[in-house]
């Protein structure tokens, strides 16, 4: 492949160069918001004060600035957080540990909700509705698939059940 050796002419490219004037530097007004000074120099914000428990990754030495306690561990899901939080972020254990946390987290919550007398709205709540609305297909495909695992399920279970009690006669 053939490179030309002139140089290439950006006076006529629109727009070219258009941030090397730093007195005319479009981006100026969105950096000058926070008031910095932008000499690179940081301070670090203000530590907030832990007031639920954290679980910390034993790679971190120390808490970030800000970090969110809408949802602390508790239950049983927070158990397995615990365990999860032993190894490191780089073990898959951790991860599996963490993933299974979030689905026992998800029954904790549905037995809380009928607990407290709330009746969750599932289909809503897995966006059927949604599904409906913009993709028709996919989810007549997915209710036909869980509906065809439910049946063989089922029928498998009710053949289990027929062998035992011919074999307990």
């Amino acid at each position: 492949m053939e490179t030309s050796a002139t140089a290439l002419d950006t006076s006529s490219i629109v727009g070219w160069g258009v941030d090397a004037n730093p007195q005319n530097d479009p981006t100026y007004p969105y950096r000058d918001r926070s008031g910095d000074d932008h000499s690179g120099e940081w301070v670090r914000p203000a530590q907030q004060q832990p007031d639920v428990e954290l679980l910390q990754s034993v790679e971190h030495k120390q808490l970030p600035a800000v970090f969110g306690t809408a949802s602390p561990p508790r239950y049983l899901s927070g158990m397995i957080r615990r365990v999860a939080f032993r190894w490191s972020e780089s073990n898959w254990a951790h991860w599996m540990l963490l993933m299974g946390a979030d689905r026992v987290n998800m029954v904790e919550g549905l037995v809380e909700d009928l607990t407290r007398g709330k009746v969750p709205n599932i289909p809503k709540e897995m966006g059927v509705p949604a599904e409906w609305r913009h993709n028709k297909t996919g989810l007549v495909k997915k209710v036909a698939v869980a509906a065809a695992i439910g049946g063989a399920l089922f029928a498998l279970s009710r053949a289990g059940n027929r062998d035992s009690k011919e074999r307990s006669e």
